[in-house]
């Protein structure tokens, strides 16, 4: 087998069995230390022997078995369990299994994972790091990015969240009926955040979209969705990501370019994703209008059925974007919210009116490539050339997405060739963070 082969196999194993593996020892070790680092073990042994060995016909299998093995020898190794336990264990592990079939949506190992992952006993923050880490298979740098954050900030919340799950031997286990409620908004945060890392992939060495974290995403959503049929904002959610993964075969271009909203051909989005994100949407304004508060993921879903109900970009109803802009600021009245609103009041108000609001937010968001990228587009548009090519370069340093970077750096350098009429209008899940 070539090297290149090699490293395609265990590329895609990783995006595919990450998750499958790390629950499974978890399952069976009940420690996440434990578990990540056999996991690891095991996907680096794979690197070293999969190009000569050629890659096994169950590739989760093989990863499950040496992580389970790397596990027990740690175990033995450091001698953290007393003779009586460690003798159970080896004995029960002599034969590690096999990877279990998968099983229906209650029983679901990795769901299991991320309410464990969720526990209310963490911080939000570092839920959703922990999560990102341990089911989204996401590195630290990748996590760091998505939260605007140092890398060594995002290493200790990590390694802080699983030290308290070890104290305080959180279970690892689906929440009561009872609890669920409570644990429901942890989860979601994961979720989407995951489903944005695929959308929009940081990295320089990563794809541009990785279509295996917005499946997966998704995925968990609807059993989620099965858990909890009733809540208004895992439909909402779920709604979001259908309505946002049915344009990704439009946003990159043959050259590895990212597409902006505007210039997206609208024939090739999937047609039965949006029909069945429209339809979530449709159920959630109706519990609306019975009286039930729609909440974030309810209303982000809105503004992206808008932007799938218009046959042309031009036709795009603006002033109803902006309004559900305006509903979502009164419960998130975050700066990247309203950075995303005042892209929606360019095309509604004109460049200037939008410029002036972005510029507000500069002291919250001077970290964030999409302000920089967004205020070039308005001075490119305002025809302040020289102001522009310098928010396109501090957009360009920010950007983590290679398809991103490409896009903006096209647009810096055509400057001066005529003016766009579209804007920037980047077709991002809108207020990711």
């Amino acid at each position: 087998m070539s090297q290149s082969d090699a490293d395609e196999a265990i590329t895609r194993a990783h995006h595919e069995e990450w998750a499958r593996v790390v629950a499974a020892l978890t399952r069976h070790f009940g420690d996440l230390d434990v578990a990540e680092e056999a996991a690891a073990e095991a996907f680096a042994i794979a690197v070293q022997r999969w190009p000569s060995d050629g890659v096994p016909p169950n590739p989760g299998a093989w990863l499950t078995t040496t992580a389970n093995r790397r596990a027990i020898d740690r175990i033995r190794r450091e001698k953290k369990r007393g003779e009586k336990q460690q003798e159970a264990q080896m004995s029960y592990y002599y034969e590690p299994p096999e990877p279990p079939e998968p099983l229906g949506a209650i029983e679901d190992e990795r769901l299991r994972l991320i309410f464990t992952c969720c526990h209310p006993a963490l911080a939000l923050q570092t839920r959703v790091a922990l999560t990102l880490r341990m089911v989204g298979g996401l590195t630290v740098a990748e996590i760091a990015r998505a939260f605007l954050v140092q890398e060594s900030t995002v290493g200790q919340r990590i390694t802080r969240a699983k030290a308290k799950i070890k104290a305080a031997r959180i279970p690892y286990r689906l929440p009561s009926a009872e609890d669920l409620p409570g644990r429901v908004g942890g989860v979601l945060t994961v979720l989407y955040l995951v489903f944005n890392e695929g959308y929009l992939a940081t990295g320089p060495d990563s794809d541009p979209v990785r279509h295996d974290l917005t499946t997966e995403a998704i995925r968990l959503t609807r059993l989620l969705r099965s858990l909890r049929p009733e809540d208004g904002e895992v439909a909402g959610l779920l709604a979001l990501m259908l309505l946002t993964d049915a344009r990704r075969t439009a946003r990159i271009s043959a050259s590895g370019e990212l597409v902006t909203l505007g210039e997206q051909d609208r024939a090739s989005w999937d047609p039965a994703l949006i029909a069945e994100g429209h339809a979530l949407v449709r159920e959630r304004l109706a519990a609306s209008a019975a009286g039930q508060a729609a909440g974030r993921y309810q209303i982000l879903a809105a503004i992206n059925a808008v932007h799938t109900s218009a046959r042309q970009a031009q036709t795009t109803d603006w002033s109803q974007v902006v309004a559900l802009y305006d509903q979502l600021l009164r419960i998130d009245p975050s700066p990247i919210v309203a950075l995303n609103r005042a892209i929606a009041v360019a095309e509604l108000d004109g460049p200037e009116v939008a410029l002036a609001a972005v510029d507000r937010l500069g002291g919250e968001l001077a970290g964030y490539h999409a302000y920089h990228a967004t205020r070039a587009d308005l001075l490119r548009r305002l025809e302040r050339r020289e102001q522009a090519r310098e928010a396109y370069d501090s957009a360009i340093a920010l950007a983590g997405n290679t398809a991103e970077t490409a896009f903006l750096t096209r647009r810096r350098d055509q400057l001066g060739w005529g003016r766009d009429q579209l804007g920037w209008g980047a077709d991002q899940p809108p207020a990711a963070l």
